[in-house]
């Protein structure tokens, strides 16, 4: 017989048995579509050798004035700004105390217990401590991670052992940082865990500890970011990416000076706290944490008070040593001209259009009852008045479909947002109504805040069971993969999924938690441009790709960022490893399997363009098979050389192993099956491939 082409249909295909997919393919691993042939996906390589602390949710990019390019990296335990490669703690603080001799130490140990009667934290925060006394052998100085043990007391572990047992520490000042959140979905079960009345008496109906997820958004140079079901936040770009960025010497007994390079001017009503460095102190009149306003600024020089229009404080004695200003996120509602600011909201946003702040999901000005399906937005071109008023554009609205807001996302001429249930768009039509409300698509759903890709145009997220777009019309997106993905996902964590755009592929990636898994471990592409769908196994915890970036940016659980699609291999970590992609076809065969067929001479049809690996090579597998089945999975195989079956009784017979290198013409083998697939693999370091039309010649073989 001649040769036979294999020119199978672009896309992956898992929505039928591998034999009835015939012309298609079945299964992938890292690869991707180009012009309708399965080619290697692009490595990845984090960005720094430094790291952060936690999982991250949440990354934007942005640059300032002065050109410096921003990422912000919001993890369940801190919010970062990266620059540089390097990730600056910015996360907001809760509250600051006064404790007195708060410290006992044990001898031998670096644990100490810490007694703080205000209470407040929970097991994972941080605190950071100034002033104070040795105690034990120990200076505790700087910030410390919490492990708690009652509502009062909790410990610490400190840089070496204490060398005695003792209690004090004198006057100390603890600076605490908000509480940290879930890294995952916990369930809450028992008393107290859900709704009153719910499941059986005694028991109690299950609810769950939500994880935490911060939204962020650049409002020109500046950042506002918050935690969902949590406070705004403001960063100014002028106030330092760094944790203690800048000195401050006491110039009277009422005027700080701040000097930075380039110099640092903060406006009248800006929120800040000072710090002294290790070994120093602060002029008198000044509480290491404290929360002061900065008054009367006269370029880098300013007055400061304990409230926005309160006295300024009289420093009567100079430092001694450093005395810094501490580079974190305050309060929006702090500011000394803020007002009706929201108190706690589930998502943020900056309109495009005269850049009004929203948050979706928050309580109405003047209230503190929290409202999931309320929209309040500030007065235009300013963040901190948020209180309606017929000289202003602030304002609300309430959406009536569903029972919270998930996200929203900026379109073309409006934003778009999701609740459980539906999908609104918001339009700017002025005063006095100023932000219309219009539904356009009902009986949806969404995994979560995080499940959203905006591509030219068209918005694509994914649901509870299928996969959505949003082109001026609600669609379901049709899938291939529809089956296969949503019968392996685990219901509890959905609130992980993550999308994003791949743009110089026409890709829209997907990353959620397999079944089995708490942690993402599976992804999901589709490409809108060619109109197929793909798949693979891959941790990532959060996705942007941003025009200010060459490289689309992606969180891992090592707890760095890597770019993606440079290189060919996996640089997440110190040691660069292989990546290992594979693609495999379904099933074809003879004359609808009326005869066998036997293989003798196979001619591949592959390029390494762009490897650089001096000998790039990849492996092809004929897997013939002597009847039909679908429940084996060809890349489970761990030894090639023996037979796989499974349930179904689909029995893989001997696997013909065919080593493919840049100038390999033609591999002669013996193989012979009822139907066959082949896969086309890839495991060696700097291999880069894409695969063409391999051709086989075979013959019939008799009948069995």
């Amino acid at each position: 017989m001649p040769l036979k082409k294999l020119l199978l249909k672009p896309g992956v295909n898992r929505e039928n048995t591998r034999y009835t997919n015939e012309g298609g393919w079945y299964e992938s691993e890292k690869i991707r579509f180009r012009q309708g042939t399965p080619e290697k996906i692009g490595g990845w390589v984090r960005i720094s050798a430094l790291s952060f602390l936690g999982i991250c949710r949440s990354l934007w990019n942005w640059v300032t004035l002065g050109n410096i390019n921003i990422i912000g990296v919001g993890t369940n335990l801190k919010f970062y700004l990266s620059v540089g490669g390097a990730y600056n703690d910015i996360t907001p603080y809760r509250d600051q105390f006064t404790l007195v001799n708060p410290f006992q130490t044990y001898i031998g140990s670096p644990i100490v217990d810490v007694t703080d009667a205000n209470g407040g934290f929970i097991d994972g925060d941080y605190v950071t401590f100034y002033g104070g006394t040795a105690v034990g052998g120990l200076t505790i100085f700087g910030q410390y991670e919490i492990t708690t043990t009652s509502t009062t007391t909790y410990t610490i572990t400190a840089s070496s052992n204490a060398t005695s047992n003792a209690v004090g520490g004198g006057t100390v000042y603890a600076l605490y940082q908000i509480n940290v959140g879930p890294a995952f979905v916990v369930p809450l079960v028992g008393w107290g865990g859900g709704y009153w009345g719910g499941g059986p008496w005694g028991v109690g109906d299950a609810a769950t500890d939500s994880i935490r997820i911060w939204s962020q958004q650049n409002y020109g140079e500046d950042l506002i970011f918050g935690p969902r079901g949590g406070a705004i936040y403001y960063w100014d770009a002028s106030s330092g990416y760094a944790s203690i960025p800048f000195s401050a010497t006491v110039a009277t007994p009422t005027v700080i000076t701040a000097t930075s390079t380039p110099t640092v001017t903060y406006a009248d009503g800006t929120p800040i706290r000072f710090a002294p460095a290790s070994g120093s102190t602060l002029p008198t009149g000044i509480t290491p944490g404290e929360l002061y306003y900065v008054r009367n600024t006269t370029g880098s020089t300013f007055n400061i008070s304990l409230t926005p229009t309160g006295a300024l404080i009289q420093v009567t004695v100079a430092a001694v040593g450093a005395v810094y200003i501490l580079a974190a996120g305050y309060a929006l509602a702090d500011f000394g001209t803020a007002t009706d600011v929201p108190i706690q909201q589930n998502f943020l946003l900056v309109s495009d259009v005269s850049r009004f702040a929203f948050a979706f999901g928050c309580n109405d000005y003047g209230a503190t009852t929290f409202d999931p399906m309320l929209i309040r937005w500030s007065d235009q071109e300013d963040v901190y008045n948020w209180t309606p008023a017929a000289t202003n554009q602030a304002g609300f609205l309430r959406l009536s479909r569903g029972s919270e807001i998930i996200t929203a996302t900026q379109a073309r001429q409006e934003i778009l947002v999701w609740t459980d249930t539906a999908l609104y768009s918001l339009q700017y039509v002025g005063a006095p109504i100023v932000w219309g409300s219009q539904l356009v698509g009902e009986n949806i759903s969404i995994m979560g805040q995080n499940a959203v890709a905006y591509a030219n145009g068209v918005a694509y997220w994914m649901g509870k069971d299928k996969f959505y777009k949003y082109d001026g019309r609600t669609q379901t997106l049709s899938c291939d993969l529809r089956r296969y993905v949503f019968s392996d996902l685990n219901p509890l964590q959905v609130a992980q999924v993550c999308g994003g755009t791949n743009e110089g592929f026409n890709e829209i990636w997907w990353f959620y938690c397999s079944a089995d898994s708490n942690e993402i471990d599976k992804y999901v592409i589709y490409n809108y441009v060619e109109d197929v769908w793909y798949y693979g196994n891959m941790a990532r915890t959060a996705w942007l790709d941003s025009g200010l970036r060459e490289y689309p940016l992606a969180a891992t659980y090592y707890n760095n960022l890597v770019d993606h699609e440079t290189g060919y291999d996996d640089s997440a970590t110190a040691t660069t490893l292989p990546i290992t992609a594979s693609i495999v076809s379904a099933q074809f065969d003879l004359d609808d399997g009326h005869n066998f067929m036997f293989v003798w001479r196979v001619l591949p049809d592959v390029t390494f363009e762009g490897s650089t690996a001096a000998s790039p090579s990849a492996t092809m597998y004929l897997l013939p098979l002597k009847n039909s089945g679908s429940g084996y999975s060809v890349n489970s195989a761990t030894d090639s050389n023996h037979s796989v079956a499974d349930e179904s009784f689909a029995t893989i017979t001997r696997i013909a192993t065919l080593p493919v290198e840049e100038f390999t013409g033609q591999i002669f083998t013996r193989v012979r099956g009822r139907q066959m697939s082949f896969k086309f693999e890839s495991t060696g370091l700097g291999v880069n491939w894409q695969l063409g039309s391999p051709r086989l010649d075979m013959r019939p073989d008799g009948r069995r």
